[in-house]
């Protein structure tokens, strides 16, 4: 999320130092695949949007099993701009956002640069090592420093449920990509019983699939795990972690000069593809925030709803991708009875509502000072104001700034 949002601000004008605290930049497995349209739209205005697009695997069809027969399929239309979600590793997607970076002379990258601690004035912001900035973005991740420095806590919980997840490359023969996801397949090897279960198949580029196991405390991937999928098939793994899912967000996203973007904000569950595309969109709203705040534009309250935005947001990812989490890992009878019954049924199966931006609503635009409205707006107490003299509402990002001009 830093090295977006040094972006947005580097096409706004305004310079930035961004601090990586590794000596290099991590290459090694596809973390975070998919990336939806809107983020693809947003991610072009800095130029990498269709890069990413490219460089990634789109796929229209999503399938939906349980135990060993279709219970749902999703189609996704064909055509008109970017594609509604393509899977382009997060690796992939962080090389050809420094790629561009590198050729913005407003942006210094430092690796090997870790940050330790900042003092706020109300002027800017120092790290510990004098870099004096006018602003921080704090986008370091689940066990971020700025966070802790800011003296935020992180409120939420951690599931007990173990997951293993690979990149095996292999010719698996589909007729064209798509996403798969197994609840309870008879063929995923299990010692003892651990109900439920869940297996989750997705295409990336270079002939490698993304394959999630859940599995039980002690169970270590083995050739069983991967021969259930890709039969006898020649395939290589070339990367495999384990990981739990948390439900956690920073308890505010601001502290005076301080943001908080991306995993340093907010994490949850995978399943639906909110957290790169939500920590994107995060980045994108503080960026114009603080280029407004620079240049004395921004009415008294515009940082504050950074918070209050990107904190509604979070909120709601929360909640969509907890319940997904009770589907797939009921901890009630009522929970189990009712997921068994849509497994059934094929109604109201919950794999992951997928991800779409969130819509603001009320409140209007703090802005001020010398920034001209966009065509048929108007700019009156801090409000944006729509032609018919109502106040705008701030539905999305995308509409906001073409309200402003920006």
């Amino acid at each position: 999320m830093g090295l977006t949002a040094a972006l947005f601000l580097a096409r706004a004008g305004v310079p930035s130092v961004v601090l990586e605290a590794a000596g290099q930049r991590d290459r090694a497995g596809s973390r975070s695949i998919c990336v939806q349209r809107d983020v693809l739209e947003i991610l072009e205005r800095v130029g990498v949007g269709q890069a990413v697009a490219d460089a990634g695997v789109t796929w229209y069809t999503g399938r939906t099993y349980h135990r060993d027969r279709e219970v749902l399929t999703l189609t996704f239309p064909e055509g008109g701009g970017f594609p509604p979600f393509v899977n382009t590793p997060q690796t992939v997607v962080e090389r050809l956002l420094e790629e561009r970076v590198r050729a913005e002379p407003l942006i210094e990258l430092r690796y090997g640069h870790a940050f330790e601690s900042l003092t706020q004035d109300d002027e800017g912001v120092s790290t510990q090592d004098g870099i004096r900035v006018t602003h921080c973005i704090g986008a370091d991740g689940a066990h971020s420093t700025v966070r802790q420095v800011l003296g935020i806590p992180f409120e939420g919980f951690s599931f007990d449920d173990r997951f293993i997840i690979a990149d095996v490359r292999v010719d698996l023969d589909f007729a064209a990509p798509e996403r798969r996801f197994y609840f309870d397949p008879p063929w995923n090897p299990r010692r003892g019983e651990v109900p439920p279960s869940q297996v989750l198949v997705h295409p990336q580029p270079g002939g490698v699939w993304r394959i999630d196991w859940q599995v039980a405390e002690d169970v270590q991937l083995t050739e069983d795990h991967v021969r259930a999928i890709v039969g006898d098939r020649p395939y290589e793994i070339v990367w495999q972690s384990t990981y739990r899912f948390h439900q956690r967000r920073a308890a505010r996203f601001r502290d005076g000069r301080g943001l908080l973007a991306g995993d340093a904000a907010h994490v949850m569950s995978p399943f639906g593809a909110r957290g790169l595309n939500s920590g994107i969109c995060d980045a994108d709203n503080a960026a114009w925030k603080i280029a407004a705040d620079r240049r004395g534009e921004a009415g008294p309250h515009l940082l504050a709803s950074y918070d209050t935005e990107r904190g509604a947001a979070a909120d709601e990812n929360l909640r969509i991708t907890g319940e997904t989490m009770r589907f797939l890992v009921p901890g009630t009878p009522e929970e189990r009875a009712h997921r068994q019954h849509a497994l059934e049924t094929g109604e109201g199966i919950d794999s992951g509502k997928l991800f779409t931006p969130f819509a603001y609503e009320g409140g209007g635009v703090l802005v001020e000072g010398s920034r001209t409205a966009g065509p048929g707006f108007t700019v009156r107490d801090g409000l944006l104001i729509r032609p018919d003299g109502h106040v705008a509402g701030t539905d999305d990002e995308g509409t906001r700034r073409r309200a402003l001009g920006w």
